[in-house]
């Protein structure tokens, strides 16, 4: 089988990133509560969910912004500045935030980095668009549900340990979004199972669905976005044709966020559908909305995804994606 590779540069290191400020004020927060910042959206609903109303939360990268070039603004260093506890996905995805959580973490403080600590070494996944030769795993450990799960695990353990107070409210967030994952999970193993065999075969635009694919059977054939953001060559988009056509694949999967005329191109000439609505970190809705979370955007993406491959995505109709917590968020979503 050709394989295709479209190398996309993760930023640079592993760790956490802060959050930036917005004009929406946050509803007064009680004194002693925990500052915690997060970075993309997946990872700052995830940690909305098992903090809820006890901490004061701030997201930082913007939704439909790429998490892999984003660059903070210097005002985000006096968010760093008083954060308690600063979340970020690591495996370099978020190099210039953590450098400059850094430089200015407060002391007491803790910057972690929820995927170093999800997957080892040997687990990394190096593949079309982070090849090995390049030193930087793919990143994309959120779109599958028990890695997130294990994110979910170790924000619990870190909130807890900083306000042991307010512990068995993060333990029962906690295990209510386990109960979520785990509804999730098994909707997403029957509607897996029931796309033809011959169609568990993913093409993207960008390469977010390694994690995904090994704990659900699929195989991600190829990624089209460059590591350099330009197009691919020539040679390369035909090759791809001439694989999709091939093997009969029926979709292609562009980016909800970035636009591509390369995968327009590589469906039509191939005759597969062209899907441009998966989404990697642009979550479903807008803050407030009970969509707007991690658990919408799995289910939303694979509402779009399944059909499209010839399966049957049902068992994932009435699943719970609202927030798992008691009480008012206070969580800033930066738009």
């Amino acid at each position: 089988m050709a394989l295709v590779a479209a190398a996309l540069a993760c930023a640079s290191e592993p760790e956490p990133t802060a959050a930036r400020p917005t004009t929406a004020a946050p509803p007064a927060i009680p004194t002693g509560t925990l500052n915690v910042v997060a970075t993309v959206s997946p990872i700052t609903s995830i940690v909305e969910n098992i903090g809820g109303a006890r901490i004061n939360l701030q997201g930082l990268v913007p939704e439909g912004v790429n998490s892999h070039t984003f660059e903070p603004a210097p005002s985000v260093a006096a968010v760093l500045a008083e954060a308690d506890l600063v979340f970020l996905n690591g495996l370099f995805l978020e190099e210039p935030t953590l450098e400059m959580a850094r430089a200015n973490r407060k002391a007491g403080a803790a910057i972690v980095s929820l995927g170093a600590q999800t997957v080892t070494r040997e687990e990394w996944r190096f593949d079309f668009s982070f090849p090995e030769a390049g030193g930087h795993p793919n990143p994309h450990l959120w779109p599958d549900p028990l890695l997130a799960l294990r994110y979910a695990e170790i924000v619990r353990d870190n909130l807890s340990e900083r306000d042991p107070d307010n512990a068995d409210y993060y333990t029962a967030n906690y295990d209510r979004f386990a109960a979520r994952i785990a509804q999730l999970d098994a909707a997403i193993k029957t509607g897996v199972a029931s796309v033809p065999a011959e169609n568990r075969k993913l093409l993207t635009y960008h390469d977010s669905w390694a994690y995904f694919a090994d704990r659900y059977g699929l195989t991600v054939i190829g990624a089209v976005q460059p590591s350099d953001f330009s197009e691919p060559s020539a040679r390369e988009v035909a090759a791809l044709i001439k694989q999709i056509t091939s093997e009969g694949i029926p979709a292609v999967f562009g980016s909800a966020v970035f636009p591509s005329d390369v995968m327009q191109t590589i469906a039509a000439e191939s005759g597969a559908a062209y899907i441009d609505e998966l989404s990697d970190d642009d979550l479903p809705g807008a803050p407030g909305d009970p969509r707007h979370s991690y658990l919408g955007l799995a289910v939303s993406n694979l509402q779009i995804m399944l059909p499209a491959l010839g399966g049957d995505a049902s068992a994932l109709d009435g699943l719970d994606v609202s927030p798992v917590f008691e009480g008012a968020s206070t969580a800033i979503y930066p738009q």
